[in-house]
């Protein structure tokens, strides 16, 4: 939105707060949100929501709904919603059905949300756009590592990878226990954990808790080109979770040239090595054969496509001129 000249902020409603920076804010509380809400000059409201459907966040959504001379988009990340037990109770007489109706536009990352948006929720076709959530980079981004992560990378072989919102649905347990086994066949190997989340202290301890603490390597939150770098670094990277979508990390790994193994949720790209949930012994023995295979040479000049990009701006777009406002 900014390279095309379109004024753009972000209200991050994330746990960890950092100080307010260019056009991103951190709001404290729920009555800063309305604040901003009504402060920041807007014809679009994108409002954004991962996981559970919770209360919280259907009234700050319909909030958003409310407020005069805004059109208002909402992007449901969860691809897997529609396989959970809360999403099989959806209808379009509940709370979540009501509120979802109310926005102009509704984005589903994948088919089966689409599906959902209409059939469950009750939202008109004409409403709901099908847009994949990910937008792949050029090139390695060329920037250099915390101290502690360049270290890591230059005393461990091979390095494991993987990120995320540390919460339950994310299984890094089961990553940091399959180390373990991991380290009898390749000892200087590590796990790189990237992110922070509720579950970040019970990880720390249950990874102060084995002989191979100094393994593994939890630096927190670290920006996103770090994070792609590190990816393309990595030997494999990891995505274990109970339920999961069309994860965006996933193909940026596969598109940087990392091998993937990850969680089977009958919804990963090809060229992913897959596992079932929660198995420990699955995971040790697709890192044993990854290891064995190797890493691909990565391509000099992967393809971009940014088709989606594109999709979400025209559809603002789209919006604006609807509502008269040039």
């Amino acid at each position: 939105m900014l390279e095309r000249g379109h004024p753009c902020s972000v209200i991050n409603l994330t746990g960890f707060r950092q100080e307010d920076h260019d056009n991103i804010y951190f709001p404290k509380g729920p009555f800063a949100v309305v604040l901003l809400l009504l402060r920041l000059p807007s014809r679009v409201i994108h409002f954004h929501i991962g996981g559970e459907l919770s209360l919280r966040m259907l009234l700050l959504a319909w909030l958003c709904c409310l407020l005069p001379a805004k059109k208002t988009v909402l992007t449901f990340h969860s691809g897997g919603y529609p396989t959970l037990p809360s999403g099989k109770t959806v209808h379009p007489r509940t709370l979540r059905g009501f509120v979802f109706r109310q926005f102009d536009r509704l984005i589903a990352v994948n088919q089966a949300l689409a599906t959902m948006m209409e059939k469950q929720f009750g939202a008109s076709p004409e409403r709901i756009r099908f847009i994949y959530p990910h937008a792949l980079p050029a090139r390695v981004p060329e920037v250099e590592f915390p101290s502690a992560m360049e270290q890591f990378f230059a005393t461990h072989q091979p390095v494991m990878l993987s990120m995320g919102w540390l919460e339950p649905e994310y299984d890094f347990p089961l990553q940091i226990a399959a180390l373990g086994p991991v380290l009898d066949q390749h000892p200087r190997a590590g796990l790189l954990i990237l992110g922070e989340g509720r579950l970040g202290a019970q990880l720390r301890d249950q990874i102060a808790a084995t002989s191979y603490a100094g393994n593994v390597l939890m630096p927190g939150d670290v920006p996103h080109d770090v994070s792609l770098a590190a990816i393309a670094r990595a030997d494999i990277f990891l995505r274990t979770t109970h339920y999961d979508g069309d994860s965006i990390s996933v193909r940026e790994a596969l598109h940087l040239g990392t091998p993937v193994i990850a969680t089977d949720n009958r919804m990963r790209p090809p060229g992913v090595r897959l596992m079932p949930v929660g198995d420990q012994a699955a995971l040790v023995e697709a890192i044993g054969f990854q290891l064995a295979a190797g890493k691909p040479i990565r391509p000099a000049n992967p393809t971009v496509d940014q088709d989606n990009i594109r999709a979400v701006h025209d559809l603002f777009q789209e919006l604006i001129k609807s509502s008269g406002n040039g």
